[in-house]
């Protein structure tokens, strides 16, 4: 295995050229979230077949030229569950390649079970081993290691050959643009922001609190995320979720007091307690009419069961007439997401909301006649 670490213009414009109109490339990222809100990306691996690079982004280095390449519609990009590689160059680079073709949902699709790792899809595909040792190391650390670079280069080395006997498969299936257009709703889902007056919503434990505690809770899940994008901080480095939750239940009114809310770290009242504070005051100052209602949990509504397995059982059907694995088309996820969408939305805030994905992908072909009743 032979490949280029690119630490110079030259030789990344030299790459590009070389790159430049191959119709197929494999690219992985690597990068750190420690604790940052955002991955700090540390080197993007290319292959088109013949030539292998690891483009240091931590030089000091144009990627203009290369963004060109990964943009044009022509090239397949080809990934392996590029969930967090989206991420990253939806905030590094601007845009998501596409169109791309994650590997991993492809077997899904042809039945090989859920989230098939890497190595395993390697070692099943092309019946070699793959050393996976150096996945938790620190890639953000310069020089690398030559072990280092060798384990980057093997993930889009390898990737390329698995790709080539998948899309035979999905191509016999006839699952090719499902494939494209999975990728482009995990894209869509990682750019959406949810409002920030909805915000607590997502909060684990909220259905536990009355309207005032959700006036502080949703006065905290803002500024919270706020904080974090502004600071570049993970969520739980600002505040801790289950703190919110407790800090919306008691509401001190001191720094003393927030000391004493159990839980709370005295790094988070350092750091964030005035702030938090006035968080509380805010809350705490809503009108009873315009205080949020109380969060129904799905198993609170008495004809949740019932829903659940109709949907299930129409989807099962839809499913094996379409030769497409159950889960694939209708996680229970997915599911609840489209009984959430219609029971705990009201007309207004269902337009702002983003679909379900049942009626927001590839499914809504699949599934858009078995259930017209949720169709709002």
């Amino acid at each position: 295995m032979q490949y280029q670490l690119i630490e110079t213009q030259n030789q990344l414009n030299d790459f590009v050229e070389k790159i430049t109109g191959k119709p197929v490339l494999a690219i992985d990222t690597e990068f750190m979230r420690r604790r940052t809100l955002y991955p700090e990306v540390a080197l993007i691996q290319v292959y088109d077949g013949e030539h292998l690079a690891l483009i240091d982004p931590l030089a000091e280095l144009s990627l203009f030229d290369f963004w060109q390449v990964l943009k044009n519609p022509e090239v397949l990009k080809v990934l392996h569950s590029p969930s967090e590689d989206i991420e990253v160059f939806q905030k590094y680079a601007g845009f998501v390649p596409t169109p791309l073709f994650d590997t991993q949902f492809a077997l899904q699709i042809l039945g090989h079970g859920n989230c098939m790792g890497f190595a395993h899809m390697v070692k099943e595909l092309l019946n070699i081993e793959i050393d996976k040792s150096e996945s938790r190391t620190n890639w953000l650390q310069r020089p690398l290691t030559e072990k280092q670079l060798d384990y980057a280069a093997a993930d889009t080395y390898h990737l390329l050959p698995c790709f080539e006997i998948i899309k035979k498969q999905i191509d016999e299936a006839g699952f090719f643009d499902i494939v494209i257009s999975e990728s482009e709703l995990v894209a869509q889902k990682r750019a959406y922001q949810t409002p920030a007056e909805q915000l607590y919503k997502d909060i684990k434990n909220a259905w536990q609190l009355r309207p005032q505690d959700l006036a502080v809770l949703r006065e905290l899940a803002a500024w919270r995320r706020e904080k974090a994008e502004r600071k570049n901080l993970a969520l739980n480095f600002v505040v801790k979720e289950h703190n919110m939750v407790e800090i919306a239940k008691r509401k001190p009114a001191s720094l003393n007091a927030l000391r004493r809310v159990p839980g709370v770290e005295p790094m988070e009242v350092n750091r964030s307690g005035v702030e938090i504070l006035k968080c509380i005051e805010r809350g705490k100052a809503v009108p009873v009419s315009e205080q949020p209602a109380q969060l129904k949990r799905l198993i609170d509504f008495p004809a949740y069961k019932k829903a659940a397995k109709d949907i299930k059982q129409k989807i099962t059907k839809a499913a094996k007439e379409q030769g497409i694995p159950e889960d694939v088309l209708a996680s229970k996820k997915q599911i609840n997401q489209l009984i959430s969408w219609n029971w705990k939305l009201d007309a207004d805030e269902r337009k702002a909301a983003s679909k379900p994905d049942l009626f927001n992908s590839w499914r809504y072909e699949y599934v858009k006649d078995v259930l017209k009743e949720w169709q709002n």
